[in-house]
């Protein structure tokens, strides 16, 4: 590449940059506040120059007021597909939330060092289960391939805008929407296990009102959660990996929205 080619695919290399810096702000794992900003910053630069080199554009791109908005459609882009893929750990946290509830851990709630809010006990245990599990599938890199694979499913810069804002929000709400049943699902198991031990222990205080239920049932829920969360492991480890597949076909769905 000449010196004039370089100068001339400048603008286009800024909007790819754009793209990946804006998924790189909130995807799983590369958003951790751990992660050096430097780090995060070259890699977008680096995905940015690859993407440059190997799919590279005929349309000349200017510094003009139209090169604003696409900028702006690069965030979206970025953003859409980074949230997406966010929502696994999302999930995972939601269910753990659930859970926290039934136990009698929903007053109980710790401080995440990576994003500095308040979260439940058992949705941060399992949200870091679920880091470690991306981690060990190479998740990131997934997330990267998917990435680099959005630059040619869905041209960056394009001028043809044929997807519109009543698409991408039904898209979305119906993402929520199933966020929230899968993430029932998940604590389902143990929900469902301890309202069985509240309805024992209500039993229990009609047959015998001399015993203290208050002092016998919490640490009984919280000793049935634990050994429930134990034996689901094994479970919750293969829900997760079937949400991941589902992640990658709704962000498949989701950049042929984008693209038109």
């Amino acid at each position: 590449m000449t010196w004039d080619e370089a100068i001339a695919s400048f603008p286009y290399f800024l909007l790819v940059l754009i793209r990946m810096s804006a998924f790189f702000l909130i995807a799983p794992i590369f958003s951790q506040r751990n992660i050096p900003t430097q780090l995060k910053i070259g890699l977008a630069v680096f995905l940015a120059l690859l993407t440059t080199t190997v799919v590279p554009t005929t349309e000349p791109f200017k510094l003009d007021g139209y090169y604003t908005v696409l900028i702006f459609k690069e965030l979206v882009i970025g953003l859409s597909l980074g949230f997406l893929a966010a929502m696994i750990l999302y999930m995972v946290q939601v269910a753990g939330a659930f859970i926290d509830f039934q136990m009698g851990f929903a007053l109980a709630n710790v401080i995440d060092p990576q994003t500095g809010s308040q979260v439940p006990i058992i949705g941060q245990f399992k949200y870091i289960l679920a880091i470690l599990f991306l981690l060990a599938i190479n998740g990131h890199h997934l997330l990267i391939n998917g990435m680099l694979h959005s630059v040619a499913l869905v041209p960056v810069g394009t001028r043809n805008w044929l997807f519109s804002a009543a698409d991408l929000s039904e898209f979305f709400v119906t993402v929520f929407a199933a966020m929230f049943v899968i993430a029932f699902q998940l604590a389902l198991p143990i929900v469902g296990s301890l309202f069985l031990v509240d309805a024992a222990l209500g039993l229990l205080a009609k047959t015998v009102p001399q015993m203290n239920i208050f002092a016998v049932g919490f640490p009984l829920k919280i000793g049935v959660g634990f050994i429930l969360l134990l034996i689901l492991m094994p479970s919750f480890f293969f829900l997760l990996q079937r949400i991941v597949e589902r992640i990658g076909v709704l962000m498949n769905d989701l950049m042929r929205i984008l693209g038109g």
